[in-house]
């Protein structure tokens, strides 16, 4: 098969994020992990596909996770495994799972031995609790757990938790290829080029490709994004761009201006 010529079909493996919490709709607190959760799992082969971001009301919680838990492979949470009470994640999954929410025995002895003896609280011990039947994700900054049951990661909304949690889910997913991606910029604008993009795209069902104007210098550009799990598509494809836009009479730059 040459490289022009369409690959066999991969099955895509995909995510949701739902990134839970009043202070990001508020403004007050600006997410900061979707960026990274998104190219984590596609370097894992797993794409983002969704990303919602909803509030601290149980019903919104448990509604949104079955509906995500039903449709991707695996869903992801950020946000509300604290320790006070509007910290009502851990709560709202078990009830989308139908089980009781109980102190896990282990994240209770974690616990036990990152606070002095007698400042388990009440209140931190309620960061011990997980759904029956599901199992921690380490916590190798602040030591209190997410956990996992079915498909649902649930993390921290703190990033650099989240991250340190994130890297402890790899064991637990399966994924497919990785997104690759190729990147052609041209000092013109979409329009002159939109035409020639559309049948450029109906050649190639199997590659993604973007369109995103700049202004840079004074001039009006565009990069013309491909994105695909077969590299030699994406360079056949974007060779085809190239003659494309010398044709308009424009020279094609490799990358990002």
């Amino acid at each position: 098969m040459t490289a022009s010529e369409q690959s066999t079909p991969v099955a895509t493996v995909t995510a949701c994020l739902i990134i839970i919490g009043n202070e990001i709709l508020s403004g007050r607190t600006q997410d900061a992990n979707l960026a990274h959760i998104a190219r984590t799992l596609n370097g894992w082969g797993v794409r983002l596909m969704h990303a919602r971001v909803i509030p601290d009301i149980e019903d919104t919680i448990v509604s949104t996770l079955n509906e995500c838990r039903a449709a991707f492979d695996y869903v992801f949470t950020t946000g509300g495994i604290g320790p006070t009470h509007d910290d009502i994640t851990a709560d709202c999954v078990a009830k989308a799972f139908g089980v009781p929410l109980v102190e896990h025995p282990e994240a209770i002895a974690i616990l036990e031995t990152y606070y002095p003896k007698g400042e388990l609280t009440v209140a931190r011990r309620r960061m011990a609790r997980v759904p029956q039947g599901g199992d921690l994700v380490p916590n190798p900054v602040s030591k209190a757990p997410g956990f996992r049951i079915g498909n649902v990661f649930v993390l921290a909304g703190v990033p650099a938790i989240m991250r340190a949690q994130l890297h402890e889910t790899r064991e637990h997913i399966s994924g497919g290829l990785p997104m690759v991606s190729r990147t052609v910029t041209a000092f013109v604008g979409e329009s002159r080029v939109a035409v020639q993009l559309e049948e450029l795209q109906d050649r190639y069902t199997d590659v993604e490709i973007g369109s995103y104007p700049f202004w840079k210098d004074g001039k009006l550009g565009t990069s013309l994004v491909f994105r695909g799990t077969d590299p030699a598509r994406l360079e056949a494809g974007a060779d085809e761009l190239k003659a494309i836009l010398r044709d308009l009479g424009t020279e094609p730059i490799d990358g990002e201006p």
